[in-house]
Protein backbone atom coordinates (compact mmCIF):
# COMPACT_ATOMS: atom_id res chain seq x y z
CA UNK A 1 0.00 0.00 0.00
CA UNK A 2 1.79 3.39 -1.37
CA UNK A 3 0.01 5.36 1.69
CA UNK A 4 1.27 3.21 4.26
CA UNK A 5 5.26 3.33 4.26
CA UNK A 6 7.16 0.83 6.52
CA UNK A 7 10.33 0.25 4.74
CA UNK A 8 12.19 1.46 7.52
CA UNK A 9 11.12 -0.15 10.77
CA UNK A 10 14.57 -0.98 10.95
CA UNK A 11 16.27 2.36 11.66
CA UNK A 12 17.60 4.90 8.59
CA UNK A 13 21.42 4.37 8.20
CA UNK A 14 24.06 7.05 7.69
CA UNK A 15 23.35 10.57 5.70
CA UNK A 16 19.86 10.51 3.71
CA UNK A 17 17.31 8.51 3.60
CA UNK A 18 14.40 9.35 1.01
CA UNK A 19 11.00 8.15 2.30
CA UNK A 20 8.37 10.20 0.22
CA UNK A 21 9.41 11.93 -3.70
CA UNK A 22 7.48 14.44 -5.72
CA UNK A 23 5.80 13.36 -8.68
CA UNK A 24 5.20 9.70 -7.79
CA UNK A 25 3.49 8.00 -10.01
CA UNK A 26 0.44 6.73 -7.54
CA UNK A 27 -0.70 8.58 -4.09
CA UNK A 28 1.71 11.94 -5.01
CA UNK A 29 1.53 14.16 -1.91
CA UNK A 30 3.54 16.98 -3.75
CA UNK A 31 5.73 16.72 -0.35
CA UNK A 32 9.33 14.62 -0.47
CA UNK A 33 9.81 13.74 2.85
CA UNK A 34 13.50 11.99 4.26
CA UNK A 35 15.28 11.50 7.11
CA UNK A 36 19.28 12.95 7.18
CA UNK A 37 21.76 11.43 9.82
CA UNK A 38 24.76 13.24 10.70
CA UNK A 39 27.89 11.49 12.60
CA UNK A 40 29.64 13.79 15.54
CA UNK A 41 31.88 16.65 13.22
CA UNK A 42 29.99 16.06 10.18
CA UNK A 43 28.75 18.66 8.01
CA UNK A 44 26.05 18.94 5.28
CA UNK A 45 26.37 22.47 3.20
CA UNK A 46 23.22 22.85 0.74
CA UNK A 47 21.48 25.32 -1.72
CA UNK A 48 17.83 24.61 -1.81
CA UNK A 49 16.26 24.16 -5.17
CA UNK A 50 12.79 23.84 -3.23
CA UNK A 51 11.16 25.20 -0.13
CA UNK A 52 12.56 23.39 2.84
CA UNK A 53 12.25 22.05 6.47
CA UNK A 54 14.59 20.24 8.68
CA UNK A 55 13.39 19.74 12.57
CA UNK A 56 15.47 18.01 14.74
CA UNK A 57 15.01 14.28 16.45
CA UNK A 58 17.70 14.30 18.69
CA UNK A 59 21.45 15.76 19.03
CA UNK A 60 23.04 18.52 18.72
CA UNK A 61 24.12 20.06 15.31
CA UNK A 62 24.95 23.71 14.85
CA UNK A 63 22.49 25.32 11.99
CA UNK A 64 23.93 28.02 10.06
CA UNK A 65 21.41 29.91 7.48
CA UNK A 66 21.94 33.50 5.82
CA UNK A 67 25.34 33.50 7.80
CA UNK A 68 23.44 33.51 10.99
CA UNK A 69 24.07 29.85 13.35
CA UNK A 70 22.14 28.48 16.14
CA UNK A 71 22.69 25.18 18.06
CA UNK A 72 19.95 22.94 18.15
CA UNK A 73 19.91 20.02 20.86
CA UNK A 74 17.32 17.64 21.64
CA UNK A 75 17.50 14.41 23.72
CA UNK A 76 13.41 13.84 23.90
CA UNK A 77 10.89 13.83 21.25
CA UNK A 78 8.31 13.04 24.03
CA UNK A 79 9.91 15.55 26.72
CA UNK A 80 11.45 18.57 24.72
CA UNK A 81 9.55 20.82 22.06
CA UNK A 82 11.04 21.24 18.61
CA UNK A 83 13.94 22.99 16.70
CA UNK A 84 13.34 23.21 13.13
CA UNK A 85 14.30 25.77 10.40
CA UNK A 86 12.25 26.56 7.39
CA UNK A 87 13.84 28.27 4.39
CA UNK A 88 12.46 29.19 0.89
CA UNK A 89 14.38 27.74 -2.16
CA UNK A 90 17.71 29.62 -3.10
CA UNK A 91 18.52 29.52 0.65
CA UNK A 92 22.20 28.26 2.07
CA UNK A 93 21.85 26.06 5.02
CA UNK A 94 24.86 24.34 6.58
CA UNK A 95 24.13 21.90 9.64
CA UNK A 96 27.27 20.63 11.31
CA UNK A 97 26.49 17.87 14.36
CA UNK A 98 28.26 17.97 17.57
CA UNK A 99 27.06 14.41 18.63
CA UNK A 100 25.24 11.94 16.43
CA UNK A 101 21.99 14.02 15.21
CA UNK A 102 19.09 13.48 13.26
CA UNK A 103 17.01 15.73 11.27
CA UNK A 104 13.85 14.47 9.21
CA UNK A 105 13.35 17.14 6.05
CA UNK A 106 10.46 18.28 4.17
CA UNK A 107 9.98 19.70 0.84
CA UNK A 108 7.58 21.00 -1.60
CA UNK A 109 7.87 22.52 -5.30
CA UNK A 110 7.88 26.19 -4.64
CA UNK A 111 9.78 29.22 -6.10
CA UNK A 112 8.27 31.99 -4.38
CA UNK A 113 10.65 33.64 -2.02
CA UNK A 114 10.18 34.51 2.01
CA UNK A 115 12.48 35.28 4.49
CA UNK A 116 14.11 32.56 6.33
CA UNK A 117 13.38 31.23 9.79
CA UNK A 118 14.56 29.55 12.92
CA UNK A 119 12.43 27.82 15.45
CA UNK A 120 13.48 26.93 19.05
CA UNK A 121 11.69 25.14 21.86
CA UNK A 122 10.87 28.27 23.31
CA UNK A 123 9.26 29.47 20.15
CA UNK A 124 7.05 26.10 20.15
CA UNK A 125 4.87 25.41 23.42
CA UNK A 126 3.11 22.15 23.66
CA UNK A 127 -0.75 22.78 23.48
CA UNK A 128 -2.39 20.42 26.15
CA UNK A 129 -5.75 19.62 23.61
CA UNK A 130 -8.09 17.25 24.69
CA UNK A 131 -8.04 17.81 28.27
CA UNK A 132 -10.63 17.14 29.88
CA UNK A 133 -12.92 15.71 27.40
CA UNK A 134 -14.50 12.15 27.24
CA UNK A 135 -12.40 11.19 30.57
CA UNK A 136 -9.38 12.49 28.69
CA UNK A 137 -9.24 10.43 25.92
CA UNK A 138 -7.63 12.26 23.60
CA UNK A 139 -5.41 14.30 26.03
CA UNK A 140 -2.20 14.80 24.15
CA UNK A 141 0.49 17.22 23.59
CA UNK A 142 0.42 19.23 20.24
CA UNK A 143 2.98 21.57 19.30
CA UNK A 144 2.51 23.62 15.78
CA UNK A 145 6.03 24.87 14.52
CA UNK A 146 5.09 27.14 11.92
CA UNK A 147 1.16 27.76 10.35
CA UNK A 148 -0.61 30.85 8.09
CA UNK A 149 -0.54 32.33 11.90
CA UNK A 150 3.82 32.94 11.83
CA UNK A 151 4.36 32.01 8.22
CA UNK A 152 5.36 34.39 5.04
CA UNK A 153 2.50 34.11 2.78
CA UNK A 154 4.73 32.97 0.11
CA UNK A 155 5.49 29.52 2.34
CA UNK A 156 3.30 26.49 1.00
CA UNK A 157 4.32 23.84 4.12
CA UNK A 158 2.98 23.99 7.74
CA UNK A 159 4.48 21.76 10.09
CA UNK A 160 4.06 20.39 13.48
CA UNK A 161 4.23 17.47 15.79
CA UNK A 162 1.88 15.64 17.97
CA UNK A 163 2.54 13.30 21.30
CA UNK A 164 0.33 10.99 21.99
CA UNK A 165 -0.42 9.93 25.54
CA UNK A 166 0.06 5.81 26.17
CA UNK A 167 -3.47 4.19 25.42
CA UNK A 168 -4.83 7.57 24.02
CA UNK A 169 -5.73 9.10 20.96
CA UNK A 170 -4.72 12.02 18.68
CA UNK A 171 -6.05 14.15 15.70
CA UNK A 172 -9.60 13.43 17.75
CA UNK A 173 -12.19 13.73 16.76
CA UNK A 174 -11.87 12.22 13.27
CA UNK A 175 -10.95 15.38 10.67
CA UNK A 176 -10.62 15.64 7.64
CA UNK A 177 -9.17 18.71 4.92
CA UNK A 178 -8.61 18.68 1.01
CA UNK A 179 -4.75 19.52 1.55
CA UNK A 180 -2.48 16.79 1.47
CA UNK A 181 -0.46 15.78 4.38
CA UNK A 182 1.76 13.19 5.95
CA UNK A 183 2.55 11.75 9.31
CA UNK A 184 5.82 10.38 10.32
CA UNK A 185 5.71 8.12 13.30
CA UNK A 186 8.33 7.08 16.37
CA UNK A 187 7.05 5.69 19.78
CA UNK A 188 8.95 5.53 23.41
CA UNK A 189 10.06 1.77 23.25
CA UNK A 190 10.59 -0.03 20.13
CA UNK A 191 8.02 -2.35 20.54
CA UNK A 192 5.83 0.25 20.42
CA UNK A 193 2.63 0.40 17.75
CA UNK A 194 -0.71 2.38 17.36
CA UNK A 195 -3.22 2.46 14.91
CA UNK A 196 -4.04 5.08 11.92
CA UNK A 197 -7.48 5.54 10.54
CA UNK A 198 -7.83 6.33 7.02
CA UNK A 199 -11.20 6.70 6.44
CA UNK A 200 -12.65 3.35 6.87
CA UNK A 201 -9.06 1.47 6.88
CA UNK A 202 -7.00 0.73 9.81
CA UNK A 203 -3.25 0.89 9.80
CA UNK A 204 -1.00 -0.91 12.75
CA UNK A 205 1.55 1.70 12.61
CA UNK A 206 5.52 1.45 14.08
CA UNK A 207 8.70 3.19 14.40
CA UNK A 208 9.62 4.53 11.39
CA UNK A 209 6.11 4.26 9.77
CA UNK A 210 5.00 6.82 7.47
CA UNK A 211 1.38 7.40 6.28
CA UNK A 212 0.42 9.84 3.31
CA UNK A 213 -3.21 11.49 3.97
CA UNK A 214 -5.62 12.88 1.33
CA UNK A 215 -8.64 14.87 0.54
CA UNK A 216 -12.07 13.54 2.53
CA UNK A 217 -10.05 10.61 4.85
CA UNK A 218 -10.87 11.29 8.53
CA UNK A 219 -7.59 10.23 10.13
CA UNK A 220 -7.76 9.66 13.84
CA UNK A 221 -5.16 7.83 15.76
CA UNK A 222 -4.63 5.92 18.67
CA UNK A 223 -1.20 4.73 20.62
CA UNK A 224 -1.39 0.86 22.45
CA UNK A 225 -1.29 1.25 26.05
CA UNK A 226 2.03 1.46 27.94
CA UNK A 227 3.60 3.37 24.35
CA UNK A 228 4.23 6.97 23.69
CA UNK A 229 3.83 7.57 20.49
CA UNK A 230 4.81 11.12 18.08
CA UNK A 231 4.34 11.82 15.14
CA UNK A 232 5.44 14.79 12.69
CA UNK A 233 3.10 15.98 10.46
CA UNK A 234 3.46 18.51 7.64
CA UNK A 235 0.93 19.86 5.61
CA UNK A 236 0.99 21.76 2.02
CA UNK A 237 -0.93 24.14 1.37
CA UNK A 238 -2.95 24.35 -2.32
CA UNK A 239 -3.14 26.82 -4.66
CA UNK A 240 -5.89 29.12 -3.64
CA UNK A 241 -6.71 27.10 -0.54
CA UNK A 242 -4.14 27.06 1.96
CA UNK A 243 -4.59 25.06 5.21
CA UNK A 244 -6.18 26.82 8.51
CA UNK A 245 -8.34 24.06 10.51
CA UNK A 246 -9.92 20.45 9.94
CA UNK A 247 -13.51 19.56 9.62
CA UNK A 248 -14.04 17.86 11.68
CA UNK A 249 -16.64 14.89 11.20
CA UNK A 250 -20.25 15.71 12.49
CA UNK A 251 -21.17 12.03 14.10
CA UNK A 252 -18.13 12.86 16.46
CA UNK A 253 -17.94 16.33 16.92
CA UNK A 254 -20.22 16.22 19.86
CA UNK A 255 -16.82 14.60 22.49
CA UNK A 256 -15.07 18.21 22.02
CA UNK A 257 -17.51 19.47 24.45
CA UNK A 258 -16.13 19.40 27.88
CA UNK A 259 -19.47 19.12 29.29
CA UNK A 260 -20.46 16.23 27.14
CA UNK A 261 -22.18 13.41 28.42
CA UNK A 262 -21.28 9.56 27.93
CA UNK A 263 -21.39 5.86 29.19
CA UNK A 264 -19.21 4.93 32.46
CA UNK A 265 -19.17 1.88 33.94
CA UNK A 266 -20.93 2.05 37.57
CA UNK A 267 -18.14 2.69 40.14
CA UNK A 268 -15.53 4.03 38.24
CA UNK A 269 -14.69 7.41 38.82
CA UNK A 270 -13.84 10.00 36.19
CA UNK A 271 -9.77 10.68 35.39
CA UNK A 272 -7.66 12.28 32.96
Amino acid sequence: MTRHLTGHRGGFGPGLTQITRFDEPEDDTGIAVSVLKLAPGESREVETANETAWLLMSGTAEVTVDNQSVRFSRASLFDESASAVHVAAGARVRLTAETEAEFTVYETKNAKPFPSRVFGPADVPNEHRGKGQVDGACYRYVRTIFDLRNSDPNAELVLGEVVTFPGRWSSYPPHHHPQPEIYHYRFTDPRGYGHAELGETVLKVRANDTIKIFDGFDHAQCAAPGYGMYYAWVIRHLPGNPYTVPEFTEEHRWTMDETAGFWRPEGVSRHG
